[in-house]
C-alpha cells in the first residue's frame, strides 16, 4: 500500500473511533452518515477550530463543550437560504396549497430544519395564502447552536437582497423585505412570522416521532445518510405523515433512497413533491415520554 493509501485508511480509522466517541458519551450518531459527507464535515470544523489531527480533535471534542457545538453545526448545514429553489415554493403554491385549503388546522414538519431560511420561506408563503392563522410549524434539528440562530431570524441586507429574485420567482406577492424589520445593519424577520413555529432538537438518526402531520419538509439531507440511516429516516417520515400528506425532498435526492416507495405519488418532481396514498398508524421508535417533552406541542 502507497503512503496515500496508508493516510487514507489512518483517516477512516480515525474518523469512525471519533463517531464512536461521539456517540458513547454525547450520544449523538453519525455513525451511519455516508463516509465522504462525515469526512467533509470533520475537516471543515477542524479547519474552523484551528485542529490539525483528528486524534487532537476527539481529544477537544470529549473535554471542551465549545467543540461539539461546532461539530453539531456542521452537520445541520443543508446549504438551503431564504427561498432557496423557487421552483418547490411555486410547485407548493400550485400543487399542495388546494389541498391545505381544506384542513381545519394544519401541522408542518420541517426536519432539519438548521438555521431556519426554509422554515421561514414556508412561514411566508402560508401567510401569502391565508393559511399561516390555522398553521403550526415544528422546526427540529440536531444542533442548539443552530437553533438558537434560527428563532432570532437575523439577516444582512444584502442576503435578503439575494434572495428577492428566488422569492419574486417562487410567486411572491409583495416585496421579500416587507417580512423583515431593520435593526441596526441587521434584518430581523417579523415576530408575527414566528407566532406559530416552534424550534426544538430532534434528531433523525436516533430520535422517532413526536405528531402527526399533513407536510413534511426534509431537503437536502437524504445525501448525508447510508443506506441504513435512510431506510430508518423513511421509517419514522412515513409513520409520522397523515393519510395524503405531503412529502417534500430536495431537488437532487432520488425517492428511490427511501423505503416503503408504493405508498408515495410523485406530484411534481421538479419541486420533489410526493403525496402519501395509505395510511399508518404512528409508531414510537423507542421515542420515550422525556423525549416526547423536547418537542413542544
Amino acid at each position: 500500500m502507497n503512503s496515500e493509501g496508508v493516510e487514507n485508511k489512518l483517516e477512516s480509522l480515525e474518523t469512525d473511533l471519533l463517531l464512536e466517541a461521539v456517540y458513547r458519551y454525547y450520544g449523538y450518531d453519525f455513525r451511519n452518515y455516508e463516509p465522504s459527507a462525515v469526512r467533509g464535515r470533520v475537516r471543515e470544523t477542524m479547519l474552523a477550530t484551528r485542529v490539525s489531527t483528528i486524534s487532537r480533535f476527539q481529544e477537544k471534542l470529549l473535554h471542551e463543550p465549545m467543540f461539539l457545538s461546532r461539530f453539531l453545526r456542521a452537520f445541520s448545514s443543508t446549504g438551503l437560504t431564504l427561498f432557496s429553489d423557487p421552483n418547490f415554493f411555486r410547485a407548493f403554491r400550485l400543487k399542495v396549497v388546494p389541498t391545505l385549503r381544506t384542513y381545519a388546522f394544519i401541522r408542518v414538519w420541517h426536519a432539519g430544519c438548521s438555521t431556519g431560511e426554509d422554515v421561514y420561506s414556508m412561514a411566508i408563503l402560508l401567510k401569502e395564502e391565508g393559511l399561516y392563522a390555522r398553521s403550526r410549524i415544528y422546526a427540529t434539528d440536531l444542533s442548539e447552536i443552530a437553533l438558537k440562530q434560527a428563532r432570532i431570524g437575523s439577516y444582512t441586507e444584502s442576503a435578503i437582497d439575494q434572495a428577492a429574485r428566488d422569492y419574486r420567482d417562487a410567486g411572491g406577492a409583495v416585496s421579500l423585505s416587507d417580512y423583515f424589520k431593520k435593526r441596526g445593519n441587521r434584518l430581523l424577520i417579523d415576530p408575527l412570522l414566528k407566532k406559530n413555529i416552534v424550534f426544538s432538537e430532534h434528531n433523525l438518526a436516533t430520535d422517532g416521532s413526536f405528531n402527526e402531520f399533513q407536510v413534511i419538509v426534509c431537503r437536502n439531507l437524504l445525501g448525508l445518510f447510508n443506506h441504513t440511516l435512510r431506510e430508518r429516516v423513511g421509517k419514522l417520515i412515513n409513520e409520522s405523515l397523515s393519510r395524503f400528506g405531503i412529502l417534500a425532498l430536495g431537488r437532487i435526492e432520488s425517492f428511490d433512497w427511501m423505503p416503503f416507495g408504493s405508498r408515495y405519488e410523485l406530484i411534481n418532481e421538479d419541486g420533489g413533491l410526493y403525496q402519501k396514498l395509505g395510511s399508518t398508524a404512528i409508531a414510537t421508535l423507542g421515542w420515550g415520554d422525556s423525549n416526547r417533552q423536547r418537542v413542544e406541542r
